[in-house]
């Protein structure tokens, strides 16, 4: 296949860094015009990308560039956090990518900022995949580019030509608690759920969890407080969406150790759902493996090259090992990937669009014969 990726790394942002990831991609895939360019540019050129993206377009022979910035950014050779970087994959031959100027019959690639996120555009008839731009805090400036510029709409959407996509997030989220039916709330509050307190409920299902793991590990059983960071409300309108794996997902807050009310960062309603998952690394790597094993299933052919779309919030953050990456690579060896690690990531769960924390989006693509 003419595709390939190459990361490439310096203490500048300098352009050279665009044009020599691009030179040595297309030296892999054995082509001298790319049809198209995925380029990923870290955050140090975030306040300034043309010159790297005209620098990729000139080594690519083509003004078909589209790209993002972002904290960290990866290939399946390496990747990179807090350095200046960029990692590309071209593309020869069948395949190219195309702007969607109409709606296409294949899901679309949405690389967005931030501020250029609204439910409206989200859910409008198009099924969507990819990520949010942004730098570690969340804040500015954040980039993206189509047609080798940037693009003041802060989005960009597109699809590929000559191949069959199969797509799908991991949430990677270890399930505390059953589904229990919303009793009771107030604007960001849950006041009752399954008729108890939900602070209560929550508690004991982190000390249910917490005896386990340590008695697996042969350690004092005595629980630590309940790690609220590491907590997720999962919501939906049905306890067997939830089962299903169809459902949304929300922070924990804060709670109220008087009245057992526990915040969250979404208001949800008396009827709805709810489970609570906790993030966890084992957890996070076991589900990323069994999404690959299925989306190769649904490929039904050879993924010929693969995109990733990481939480800031999962992969090297663990514990400095991108376990998300190693997972995809053993599974999928030499298969060439790009992704980077965004604010946020886009999927679609249950036939809607969302924006997703803490999740890692995966998507495998298979050339069409020719």
């Amino acid at each position: 296949m003419k595709i390939a990726t190459s990361i490439v790394i310096g203490r500048q942002a300098s352009p050279t860094l665009a044009a020599q990831a691009v030179s040595q991609a297309m030296l892999k895939a054995d082509i001298t015009i790319a049809n198209s360019v995925l380029l990923m540019l870290s955050s140090e050129f975030a306040s300034d990308p043309q010159p790297a993206i005209r620098a990729a377009a000139k080594a690519a022979n083509c003004t078909q560039v589209i790209g993002c910035s972002a904290t960290g950014i990866f290939t399946e050779e390496d990747w990179v956090l807090d350095a200046p970087a960029a990692a590309v994959m071209v593309f020869g031959g069948n395949i190219s990518i195309q702007l969607a100027s109409v709606n296409p019959a294949q899901a679309l690639l949405t690389l967005t900022a931030p501020n250029a996120i609204n439910n409206t555009w989200l859910n409008d008839g198009n099924t969507r995949y990819g990520g949010i731009s942004g730098d570690v805090i969340g804040q500015g400036p954040f980039s993206v580019w189509q047609n080798a510029k940037g693009d003041s709409s802060g989005r960009v959407e597109a699809f590929f030509t000559g191949v069959k996509l199969a797509s799908k997030a991991s949430h990677g989220l270890k399930i505390l608690t059953k589904p229990k039916k919303i009793n009771a709330t107030d604007g960001y509050d849950i006041e009752l759920l399954d008729h108890k307190t939900p602070y209560a409920a929550l508690q004991k299902a982190w000390k249910m969890h917490y005896k386990s793991k340590a008695h697996s590990k042969n350690e004092a059983s005595s629980p630590n407080p309940v790690p609220s960071h590491l907590i997720m409300a999962i919501y939906a309108n049905s306890a067997e969406a939830i089962n299903h794996g169809e459902f949304k997902q929300t922070t924990l807050i804060g709670h109220d150790e008087n009245s057992g009310n526990i915040t969250l960062a979404q208001p949800l309603q008396a009827g709805q759902f709810l489970s609570w998952g906790l993030r966890d690394q084992a957890s996070a790597e076991a589900d990323l493996l069994a999404t690959t094993q299925q989306l190769t299933q649904e490929l039904g052919a050879k993924a010929d090259f693969g995109l990733l779309f990481s939480c800031l919030g999962r992969g090297p953050f663990y514990d400095g090992i991108d376990h998300d990456l190693k997972v995809i690579t053993q599974q999928l060896p030499n298969m060439p990937l790009l992704g980077f690690y965004g604010n946020g990531e886009i999927a679609s769960v249950g036939d809607v669009n969302q924006l997703l924390p803490y999740s890692a989006v995966l998507s495998l693509f298979s050339a069409f014969s020719p």
